[in-house]
């Protein structure tokens, strides 16, 4: 919310002065290359007391503001604002979801909001460590990810971030366009051809068809009404727990309280449940795993250390509460209806008349928009301009996105718990456990968090941040490194290999923990020599 709110200020503001660096000086041997993002060539800086502000270039694209870093004047985010941003991002139906996931693998109601809570409450710890920079530097994720990967090679990790970030934004358009099928007259949404499956798809005409519109709305905001993005999100968390608040009360009252959910026993023995914690420990870090990773995109609108630290606090709080309140009305509903109602958009459906159906429909397009928006377009949107800040803007890296998240056709992914916990966010896991493991050991370990901000902006093969053509081979052979183990139990889980040893097995169900470590730990052996260099120059 918050950022949004200072990024379409940053939009605004900075078209008409852009923050420049100065160029780290090549050698008399070294041929100039351009730098990364596009600048006036034959412009000098000189060094003044104060940074000077340069004209913008005629030929430059508001693609360059994008990625500069954020002055102190638009640094303005309080606690308050990114703790409002991760209401927003919390209370939807992915979310809702979660837990009720984990009850129907065999956990019981407290054990799923435990395992949920525990999970955010190490995620909060990744969140604030990778943060930390970009408070202090202004700089969005595919710019701190220079330093480790080299100013080319922070393509890779940005674009798979992207990736992530495409299937999530089809999940989210596919709940949205569920919410508009619910509007539709019964007739209809009762006319058979319509609502079975096309072969080959698997999803249904009108279905697919509702996707498509929610998809297209969804676009036309992000696209051409980013001021108007920063209202709605700037009231959607107090709007957001007030509708969430208004359902708990009415299943509380409706099934004559809660005490059925909270005395229902595990089906799982002990054994059994230590089987089933550690991958749905995993899947619930992978959950916010993506964001984990481009925080910064954020928290570079951040005040201060402090407004970072205590607006991100309340993360596992939030979880925790969520997931147990979509617990509570689902076990609620059976008391109430005769039988379990576990999708919460059939759930409003079935509550009250025309109006309530409104409003329904009207919270799960306002929690569906703010969590698209925020999580799952930001990165995708900004690796693409970063990639080629020529060629992209930020709305056309939306418009990719956006794009991309139909290919992944998220009606699949949503089929069945298991596909969705252990498939989806387990599988991808073993993708941004790497990505952080290698920055972050980067930063705080290799590089005892120095930064020359300069260079993360310039191609000369004399900066610190060029490596090997661009590309550090030590951040790429520690990603495969801590990728590899996981391959061959994500391969056995989608059926591409029949058997595989039961170390793999328990790897693939630990994915992010052990690509994590893998990566960081492999990444700071092969940097050993190279991180003394580094400590002694900046020193």
């Amino acid at each position: 919310m918050a950022m949004s709110m200072a990024m379409s200020k940053s939009f605004t503001a900075r078209h008409a002065n852009h923050w420049h660096h100065r160029l780290v000086a090549t050698s008399s041997h070294a041929t100039p290359r351009l730098p990364l993002l596009p600048r006036r060539p034959s412009l000098t800086v000189t060094v003044a007391s104060r940074p000077r502000q340069l004209p913008a270039s005629p030929k430059a694209s508001s693609s360059e503001s994008d990625l500069s870093p954020t002055p102190p004047s638009e640094r303005t985010m309080t606690a308050w604002d990114l703790a409002s941003l991760w209401i927003g991002l919390v209370v939807g139906v992915p979310s809702y979801y979660l837990a009720g996931s984990l009850v129907d693998l065999g956990m019981s109601a407290l054990q799923g909001v435990a395992t949920v809570a525990f999970a955010n409450l190490i995620v909060l710890v990744t969140l604030v460590l990778t943060a930390a920079p970009a408070v202090t530097h202004g700089l969005p994720f595919p710019v701190l990810a220079r330093a480790a990967f080299g100013v080319r090679g922070a393509h890779v990790p940005a674009i798979i971030r992207a990736l992530v970030g495409c299937g999530w934004f089809g999940i989210e358009s596919w709940i949205g366009g569920r919410a508009i099928f619910l509007l539709l007259p019964s007739r209809l949404k009762s006319y058979q051809p319509l609502l079975t499956p096309v072969p080959g798809l698997g999803a249904a005409p009108l279905e697919f068809a509702c996707f498509l519109a929610f998809w297209a709305a969804q676009l036309g905001v992000i696209i051409h009404g980013m001021e108007g993005i920063r209202k709605l999100e700037k009231f959607s968390a107090p709007v957001l727990i007030v509708l969430t608040s208004a359902l708990l009360a009415w299943a509380y009252a409706s099934a004559g309280g809660f005490g059925r959910i909270l005395s229902l026993p595990p089906r799982l023995t002990r054994a059994e449940f230590w089987k089933v914690f550690f991958p749905s420990l995993t899947a619930n870090i992978s959950f916010w795993a993506t964001v984990a990773i481009n925080i910064p995109d954020f928290a570079r609108y951040a005040r201060s250390q402090a407004d970072q630290v205590l607006g991100q606090a309340g993360l596992p709080v939030f979880m925790g509460m969520f997931t147990f309140a979509g617990l509570a009305v689902t076990s609620a509903t059976e008391a109430i209806f005769g039988h379990v109602i576990s999708d919460p958009i059939e759930l409003l459906g079935r509550i009250g008349g025309p109006a309530t159906t409104f409003l329904a429909i009207f919270g799960i397009s306002l929690a569906t928009i703010t969590t698209n928006i925020a999580a799952n377009v930001v990165a995708p949107a900004n690796a693409l301009v970063s990639m080629s800040p020529r060629r992209f803007t930020f709305a056309k890296g939306a418009l990719v996105t956006a794009l991309l998240g139909i290919a992944f056709q998220p009606w699949r992914l949503l089929s069945s718990s298991e596909s969705f916990v252990y498939t989806w966010l387990v599988g991808y896991s073993a993708l941004m456990g790497p990505i952080g493991g290698v920055v972050l050991a980067d930063h705080y370990i290799v590089r005892r968090t120095a930064l020359d901000v300069d260079a993360l902006y310039s191609e000369d093969r004399g900066s610190p941040y060029y490596f090997q053509g661009g590309f550090n081979v030590a951040a790429m052979a520690a990603m495969a490194a801590g990728v590899a183990p996981i391959v061959p139990g994500f391969l056995h889980k989608v059926g591409g290999l029949p058997s595989v040893s039961k170390s793999f097995i328990t790897a693939y169900n630990n994915a992010w923990f052990v690509s994590f470590f893998v990566a960081g730990a492999v990444y700071c052996l092969l940097c050993r020599r190279r991180g003394a260099q580094v400590k002694h120059q900046y020193d």
